[in-house]
This record gives C-alpha cells, sequence and structure tokens, in this order.
C-alpha cells in the first residue's frame, strides 16, 4: 500500500495501522520507564534493589513512577520528524533525513532550553510540551552529534567510532513506514542513526530494528522479521557483527528456559547490534508483553536500550490492547504519545486530505509547519 494514498485505507485496516502505531509508540516507553530506575546496574545491583525476582513492576526514576528516559524523548521526535517530511513533500522538498536531523535538533534544545521559546512559531506542537525539558541522562555521543547544525551522513558520519544503542533506540517509528519498501526503511534508519552514531555497527543495526519493526507493522510473524532483516543486511558492508548477533538470538531460542545471563550474554558489551539481538531474543521468548519486558529489564547489561527495543517490537507485533494497562497508566507523556501516536497514523492513511492539492487543514499546518 502507499503510505500517501489515504484511498486504499479500509476502516479495519486503519483500525489495525492505528493499533500498531500506538502500540510500537507506548510499548517502547513502557519498556524505556521499567528499565530507567536500573539502567546501568548489573543482576546483582538489580537483586540487592529489587529482591530476587528483579524488577516486576515500575519503579521510580527522576522522581516519578513511570519517568522514560531520553529514548524515548527521541523517538516522539523521530514521529515528528516524520510527519513533517511528509507535509512537506507537497513543498517539492523531500529529503526526510534533513526533516529528521531539523527534529533532533529540536530535541538537542529541549537538552539546554528552560522550556518551549514561544518565539520560534515554526517548532510545531511538540518542542512545546513543556515534560519533555528534563534532561534524562542523554549519551554524550547524542550531544555531540546534534550539538551544531552539520548533519552527519553515513558517508560523513557523527561520531565514527560510536557503536551505542541510542540510535536504534529510536528508530522503531521508521518502521512503521509500512507504505515504503523494506529496502528503503532501513535506508532512512541508516542515514538519520549517522546523524550521531557513525560506527556501521550502529547504524546497520538501526536499519536492521527498523526493518523488523516494519515487517511485524505490517502483520507477519517476528521470526519472519529478522530473517527479513538478516536477507536485507546481507548486502551492506560491514554488516556481519549485526547478522551475527541477530542470529546468535534466534538460536538462542532454542536453549531452554530464558534467563538473566542468557540475556546478558546476548547483550554483551552494550553495542547497538548486541542490545538489538537482546531485544529481539526477549520479545521472541516472552510469554506475553509483561513477561518478555521484565526479561528485558533483568540482566547485566543496559536495561532501558533493551526494554525500549523490545517493547517497540512487542507493540508492533501484538498492538496497543497487549500492554500491560497499569503500566500505561502510570506512565509518563502518555496522552502527548497517544496524541503523536494518532497524528502519525493519520497524516500515512490520509495525509492528502489534510494537505494536498485539494486544500489544507491550517490547524494540522500549524501542528506540523512546512517550513
Amino acid at each position: 500500500m502507499d503510505a500517501t494514498a489515504g484511498a486504499v485505507w479500509g476502516r479495519v485496516e486503519q483500525q489495525d495501522f492505528r493499533s500498531r502505531v500506538r502500540g510500537t509508540l507506548l510499548g517502547a516507553a513502557v519498556g524505556d520507564a521499567l528499565g530507567a530506575p536500573v539502567d546501568g546496574l548489573d543482576m546483582e545491583g538489580i537483586r540487592a534493589a529489587y529482591g530476587a525476582e528483579g524488577v516486576v513492576d515500575l519503579g521510580p526514576a527522576y522522581g516519578r513512577r513511570g519517568a522514560v528516559t531520553h529514548l524515548t524523548q527521541l523517538t516522539l521526535f523521530s514521529v515528528d520528524g516524520l510527519i513533517r517530511a511528509q507535509v512537506r513533500r507537497d513543498t517539492g522538498a523531500w529529503h526526510p533525513p534533513t526533516d529528521l536531523h531539523r527534529a533532533y535538533l529540536r530535541w538537542a534544545a529541549t537538552q539546554r532550553d528552560w522550556g518551549p521559546d514561544e518565539r520560534r512559531k515554526d517548532d510545531g506542537w511538540l518542542a512545546r510540551e513543556e515534560w519533555l525539558y528534563a534532561r534524562r541522562d542523554p549519551a554524550r555521543a547524542l550531544l555531540i552529534g546534534l550539538g551544531d547544525e552539520t548533519m552527519g551522513t553515513p558517508e560523513m558520519p557523527k561520531n565514527p567510532g560510536e557503536a551505542g544503542p541510542e540510535a536504534a533506540a529510536r528508530s522503531a517509528p521508521f518502521g512503521l513506514l509500512v507504505g515504503w519498501e523494506p529496502q528503503l526503511v532501513a535506508q532512512l534508519s541508516v542515514e538519520c542513526a549517522a546523524q550521531t552514531h557513525g560506527h556501521p555497527t550502529a547504524y546497520l543495526a538501526a536499519g536492521a530494528y527498523a526493518v523488523i519493526v516494519h515487517t511485524l507493522a505490517r502483520g507477519e510473524s517476528l521470526d519472519g522479521a529478522v530473517q527479513r532483516a538478516l536477507a536485507l543486511l546481507a548486502a551492506r558492508p560491514g554488516h556481519q557483527p549485526v547478522s551475527d548477533s541477530l542470529q546468535h538470538a534466534l538460536g538462542a531460542v532454542r536453549q531452554g528456559i530464558p534467563t538473566p545471563d542468557r540475556v546478558a550474554d546476548l547483550a554483551g558489551d552494550g553495542t547497538a547490534d548486541r542490545v538489538v539481538s537482546a531485544a529481539v531474543y526477549c520479545a521472541l521468548v516472552g510469554e506475553d508483553v509483561r513477561h518478555g519486558l521484565r526479561l528485558a529489564v533483568n540482566h547485566d547489561g543496559p536495561s532501558a536500550a533493551t526494554a525500549a527495543l523490545t517493547g517497540g517490537l512487542l507493540g508492533a507485533l501484538h498492538g496497543e490492547t497487549a500492554l500491560p494497562p497499569a503500566w500505561l497508566a502510570e506512565l509518563e507523556g502518555r496522552p502527548t504519545i497517544l496524541e503523536l501516536a494518532d497524528d502519525f497514523a493519520m497524516e500515512m492513511t490520509q495525509g492528502p486530505a489534510l494537505h494536498g492539492p485539494a486544500g489544507a487543514s491550517p490547524a494540522w499546518l500549524a501542528r506540523y509547519p512546512r517550513v
């Protein structure tokens, strides 16, 4: 289906898509919030703080239960950038990586400023959400990569030695471009990851993750989604670490009952390829969303990133209604996430009616300016 041609979407199809969009964004945020209180702790430290079972429920971080980290903040700005790219297409200016870079620069401003600057009318509504103006331990690579106006590219990336998982963890929204071909989804995710994470392991892991989400959002299985990502990776120089990690995750599924040690083995040193593989494993072996997310948090690796990536996969696979309601009720920023998710679904299914040759909605263009 063409993401710009709303006429091909039936009512049931639109409802399913909206549920998967909501599920992906809420799932990633819930995973992030579940892992935030213990991010940086090993399993021994987690058990010392939470008991033998480790984390089983949302805990306090940043002064409240259900708080999210910079990973969720940036994921929301990914969505904002994708909507803006679609709106700007009307002008003939069609270069989504540039629109995503502008969105990420708006996030970077939230890390410097005390609050929204009402003089910047072209920032759109998301940048005026005051709760986003909170510094939640952003990785140094993000602040450096977005510290000036220069946009990194795969040919000239920012932070060429940076292989961390943060770029992958903001890449779920690219997978929600269900009207795009998988290779284009991968390419956009790679190009946007290189704006902050220039090591091939980091940007190829981001591309692979986006393709997995994309395949799930189209209604296919998780195992099939991983196979699709592996097939696309094979043509990319430098893909071997990412491909090997994903194959390792698939193999681990057959090794018996999941344990924190097995998740930790997959997550390894916390590079993007390893963390994505751990998330894939947790999503594959989790009995339900709650179980999968608990597996993703309770191990020696980066809990917030692993669980955010896992939540994005499970949300895309099962949709919004599979997520634990009690966790959603306490999730920081949930109204904003839902509003943004529904705007994304509206843009992708009915965009031409909102801004196109037949006319434009002033309210929509105020939310998502063309400039």
